[in-house]
């Protein structure tokens, strides 16, 4: 039945493993949609499942398969939790992305576990989850999936730029929401961190102590990828098969590859948002709040860039997660053909119900 209300909870783990972000969301729809965030919170990950979601490129078959099995009760656990805490009986569905274990669509792939049905027995509610398979099967990229919410939700932005284990942008062209991976963000930057003993670079306080390497930062901005046309994406493979060995291979200090990669990383963004003059440019994602990146940013653009309040920057990916399963209860499209390639626009995501 289509309503004009839904409530729902939007769940997503990105490829930067800070996380569970789960977000109890309302909608409500009269001509346009507007949206709320009422409750929040990232459930971090035990160090156990870190390693576990870290090599999941590495698994068997059945490694994966087992591995599926445990990390849907795990991610049951938690949404269980969630529940409980904040008394979220009365849902019209659990919305989650899932944790992408293999994404290469140019073979017709993509695979996020967590995605089984026994999640709707476990929590006793309507699961909406999946939404990439559809959109490969049809020749998609099956990513990004989040423009369709930046489309009814974040309108009034020229650009919405994520900062997660990628930098993902979209934005209206031609009359077109098109959308596209940029390059790599956070991923990289927790992984060199991490070999300090840290979680993350906080702030960028350790990059801005290092020196830019000129001949690496020269290597990585020739990439072929970053030449490469939309509808284009990116995944933990290419990471450890084109950035990591790069880096490595040229033995610097951590704070130098940080130094040399917020610049990187700061100069492919400016390239894509410098595309449009006087342009605003929402930034989301984790990677908003170092504060280093976002400054070399600014300096590379005279566009404006925007940090919305922080239950925005932290749970955007998982409001709009909550919102593409709403759009797939109601049977509308959540999928754009203009943004992943895909032959046509589509209703994406499997149903389950307890």
């Amino acid at each position: 039945m289509i309503k004009n209300h839904y409530n729902v909870i939007g769940v997503m783990s990105g490829t930067s493993l800070d996380g569970i972000d789960l977000a109890h969301c309302a909608f409500t729809h009269h001509g346009h949609w507007n949206f709320e965030i009422l409750q929040a919170e990232t459930c971090t990950y035990p160090s156990v499942w870190v390693e576990k979601l870290k090599n999941l490129v590495t698994l068997s078959q059945k490694e994966l398969l087992q591995l599926d099995e445990d990390y849907t009760s795990f991610l049951g656990g938690n949404i269980e939790q969630f529940i409980h805490k904040n008394k979220l009986y009365d849902l019209d569905a659990v919305c989650s992305h899932g944790h992408t274990a293999l994404h290469q669509p140019q073979n017709g792939l993509t695979y996020q576990i967590g995605n089984l049905p026994k999640l709707a027995t476990m929590l006793n509610k309507t699961v909406v989850c999946d939404f990439r398979v559809a959109d490969v099967a049809l020749g998609g990229q099956g990513a990004p999936l989040v423009p369709i919410g930046d489309k009814f939700l974040f309108s009034k932005y020229d650009f919405c730029l994520n900062l997660g284990g990628f930098a993902n942008i979209s934005s209206e062209i031609n009359g077109q929401r098109i959308a596209y991976d940029i390059c790599p963000v956070n991923i990289v930057l927790n992984s060199y961190a991490n070999a300090l003993g840290l979680e993350y670079d906080d702030g960028g306080k350790i990059a801005a102590t290092g020196n830019i390497n000129q001949s690496l930062l020269n290597e990585l901005n020739a990439l072929s990828f970053y030449e490469t046309p939309y509808p284009k994406s990116l995944g933990l493979e290419w990471v450890k098969e084109e950035i990591f060995p790069l880096i490595d291979s040229f033995s610097l200090s951590i704070k130098d590859v940080l130094r040399t990669f917020v610049e990187h990383i700061a100069i492919q963004i400016a390239k894509e948002v410098n595309s449009k003059r006087n342009a605003s440019v929402l930034s989301t994602g984790g990677g908003a709040f170092n504060q280093f990146l976002m400054t070399s940013l600014s300096d590379k653009t005279e566009n404006e860039i925007i940090l919305p309040d922080k239950s925005i920057i932290n749970y955007k990916e998982a409001l709009i997660f909550a919102f593409l399963g709403v759009l797939r209860l109601r049977n509308e499209n959540n999928c754009l053909g203009s943004v992943t390639g895909a032959k046509h626009d589509h209703s994406s995501g499997k149903i389950y119900y307890p």
